[in-house]
Formats: C-alpha cells, sequence, structure tokens
C-alpha cells in the first residue's frame, strides 16, 4: 500500500500485517511531535510541581504519602487507560482513521481532569482529577505510538523515535517551567491544560490516518480481555523488551518521584521548586543533545540493543551521583548524566519495541501492553521510596538509599537487554 503525502495515508485491515514503506511527510512527524509534548507537559507539570505543591498545601505533615498515593492512582489508571484505548482505537471505525478520534477526544478529557485538579482542595478529589487526566494523556499517546507503526518505516523508527524523545523532555521543561512560572497551583493546572489542547491541533488537522476496512469481528469482553496477555514464552523478545523498559522506567520513577523534597531536605535549597526547574533545563538540554543524534545513529548502524544498555547504565551512574553527593553541584552533574542517558534511551528502544511487536495489525494493542512497563513504575515507585525513605531517615540517609536503588533498577535493565535475539 502506498502512502500519500497528505490527508488520510490509506486503510488497513484488522490482524493484518501491514508494514509501511514510504516516509511519512515532515509536517505530519511534526504534527505528531507536537502531541507528544502536548502529553507530557500536561503529564510533568503536576508531577514535577504542582502535585506536591498541592499536598504541602493540603496535608503539609503527609505530603510525601499523599503524592505517592495521587501518582499511583494516576499510574494505575495509565498502566490500564493506555493499553485498553490502543486496543480499542485498533477496532476503531471512522471516516478520520482510528487513531485521530483518540487523540481528539483524549486531549478533552485531559483538559477536565486538569480543571478539577484546579479547583480541589480534598486528597481524594486530587486523586479523581488526576485519574481523568492520565486517562485522557494516554488516550492520546496511545494514538500516537501507534500511528508511528502505522506510517513510519524500520528505517526511519530511530530518528522519529528520537523526535518524540525530544518532545518528551521538551514538554518536562515546558509543563515544569509553566507549573512554576504560572503564579499558584490553581494557575499553574488551568494552563497545564491549555498545552494538552492547544498543542494536539497540528496533528488533528493533519488528518492522515489509516482508515480501518473489511470485516471486524463483533466485540465480545472476554476475547478482547484475553487479547491483552502476550506470551513471553511465545514472543520472548516481547517479554524481554517489556522487561527492560520497566525496570529502566521504574529506576527513573524512584528518581524523580521525590526530587522536589529531595532537594529540600536533603541538599537544602531554599527554593527547591527553582531547583526543579533548573534541573529539568539541564536534563532537557542533555536529552535534546543525544535524542535524535542517537535515533539516527541507531537507524544508520542497523543496531538497538548497544545503545539502549549504554543509556540504562548510564541512568544507573546518574542516580548513583544523587546517592553519593547531596550536594547541588552534585545534583547538576546526576542531571545531566540522567539527560544523555534518557535521550538515548527515548529514541532508541521505542524503535527496539516497535520491532518486537507480535503484530503490526494489532500495534495500538501491543504498544499499549508494552507502554504498561512505562506506566507501571509510576504505582511500584511510592510503595518502594516512601518507606525506604522512612526506613534510613534516623540515620539522615533516606535519599541515598532511594537513589542507590534507583542505580541497582536501572542498570538491571541495561544487562537484560542482552536476552532479545531478534533485534541487533
Amino acid at each position: 500500500m502506498s502512502l500519500g503525502t497528505s490527508g488520510a495515508a490509506g486503510e488497513v485491515t484488522l490482524g493484518v500485517e501491514h508494514v509501511p514503506e514510504q516516509d511519512p511527510p515532515r509536517a505530519w512527524v511534526g504534527g505528531l511531535t507536537l502531541a507528544n509534548l502536548a502529553v507530557f507537559a500536561g503529564l510533568y507539570g503536576p508531577i514535577q510541581v504542582l502535585i506536591a505543591l498541592q499536598a504541602l498545601e493540603i496535608a503539609p505533615d503527609s505530603k510525601e504519602y499523599v503524592v505517592g498515593l495521587v501518582t499511583a492512582a494516576g499510574a494505575v489508571a495509565a498502566t490500564l487507560g493506555n493499553p485498553l484505548a490502543g486496543a480499542l482505537s485498533d477496532r476503531t471505525r471512522s471516516r478520520f482513521g482510528r487513531r485521530w478520534p483518540w487523540v481528539l477526544g483524549g486531549s478533552v478529557v485531559a483538559v477536565l481532569g486538569l480543571v478539577t485538579l484546579s479547583q480541589t482542595a480534598s486528597v481524594a478529589l486530587m486523586v479523581v482529577g488526576w485519574v481523568v487526566t492520565q486517562l485522557g494523556l494516554n488516550a492520546i499517546y496511545a494514538g500516537i505510538t501507534a500511528s508511528v507503526a502505522d506510517q513510519v518505516p524500520v528505517r526511519r523508527r530511530g530518528e522519529v523515535g528520537g523526535w518524540l524523545g525530544m518532545a518528551q523532555t521538551l514538554g518536562l521543561v515546558l509543563g515544569t517551567a509553566v507549573a512554576v512560572m504560572a503564579g499558584g497551583v490553581t494557575a499553574g493546572y488551568l494552563a497545564c491544560a491549555g498545552l494538552a489542547l492547544v498543542l494536539v491541533v497540528p496533528f488533528l488537522l493533519g488528518r492522515r490516518d489509516l482508515r480501518l476496512v473489511g470485516a471486524v469481528p463483533a466485540f465480545r469482553l472476554g476475547a478482547f480481555l484475553a487479547r491483552f496477555w502476550v506470551s513471553p514464552r511465545t514472543h520472548p523478545d516481547f517479554g524481554w523488551a517489556w522487561l527492560t523498559r520497566w525496570l529502566v522506567n521504574l529506576g527513573n520513577a524512584i528518581g524523580t518521584l521525590y526530587l522536589l523534597f529531595y532537594l529540600q531536605d536533603a541538599v537544602g535549597l531554599a527554593d527547591p521548586a527553582a531547583g526543579v526547574l533548573t534541573l529539568v533545563g539541564v536534563y532537557a538540554l542533555c536529552v535534546v543533545a543525544t535524542a535524535v543524534l542517537s535515533g539516527r545513529w541507531s537507524d544508520r548502524v542497523g543496531r538497538r540493543k548497544p545503545f539502549v544498555a549504554l543509556s540504562a547504565v548510564l541512568s544507573g551512574l546518574g542516580a548513583g551521583v544523587l546517592a553519593l553527593s547531596q550536594t547541588w553541584p552534585g545534583a547538576i552533574v546526576g542531571a545531566a548524566i540522567f539527560g544523555v542517558a534518557y535521550g538515548v534511551f527515548l529514541s532508541v528502544d521505542f524503535a527496539l519495541v516497535t520491532q518486537v511487536l507480535p503484530s503490526s495489525g494489532d500495534a495500538a494493542r501491543d504498544l499499549g501492553v508494552i507502554n504498561i512497563a512505562a506506566a507501571l513504575p509510576q504505582v511500584v515507585a511510592p510503595v518502594l521510596a516512601a518507606p525506604l525513605v522512612a526506613a534510613f531517615a534516623s540515620v539522615n540517609a533516606g535519599y541515598a538509599a532511594l537513589y542507590a536503588l534507583s542505580a541497582a533498577v536501572s542498570i538491571l535493565g541495561g544487562v537484560l537487554v542482552g536476552r532479545i535475539r531478534g533485534v541487533r
């Protein structure tokens, strides 16, 4: 099937292999990148700053547990919502395509969740608002990632993964900057809502998507849910890719969950929110410097695993710096190493996982299952982090223990990527 240069890209049949051969237009890649920027600006503004500040206002004596509760609830929603939205988009008939309606609907739902967060002063409504926000953002993300598998040839996926990785990092910077500079928790949430809505518009206006044609089996809930299980025995590369991504993301989740509190309590910064913004800027510069470059390099040499393994080891090194040097200069160095590592990981690991999917015809479902490996750590991290910090607090080693765990988990992920056999 040939791809057009504008409008809908073509047609696809559910469950049938589809191998894109022609490069998509640059404008489409640009719209895809901005939509990814919308997702992560809406995600990281609250995670990095707003949820923590809101927890300080509502429950200052139990702020760590409130942050853990809210972020864990949102992560559960992301863990379930991403593969569900992806699988339903695989079955969606629309004259605009399969993914387009989910990107539009997801942006509207995310805005509703962020507006709810802006108007609440209770922990219960914080949980509700963040769950709704995560469901919306993950519907967008499911449509974006599946569109890459639908329309980008394998030879270009490292580069496109680099652009998406860059957007993720710029979303971190943009969301954090808006949250810090908006002038308060309420204004910060509303500004993030505006970004989540406006930045998806170029992708929606492009209206380039694959339309579903042919017979679609009748919907049966049991059969639908059963298809989310991908046997690691039948598809071992998919299983190892999932585990590798889960470990690296768990290491990052553990390392970033209490960053504001780390700067406040361990480093001793007078303005920890401004410190978070500075570290995010350093981190982002390093990601931007490595994401597209490493993705193109991976495309050129035709290898993925060495890049992913190196990035995981570097993530462990960055966490080790934060564990051993609880100073402001040490935090900057750690952020820079994390940035280099994650820039490589975001672009090349994304390309790697698109090459181990069991079926291109069910790409959104399978990518949704893979994306659980990015969302689930947000559930596990608070469960591990809060007790660990508390257990070592009496000897002032809570954050050292936290970042040591982050380092160990990340490095293990780098070791296990070698078990993937079908990708070089």
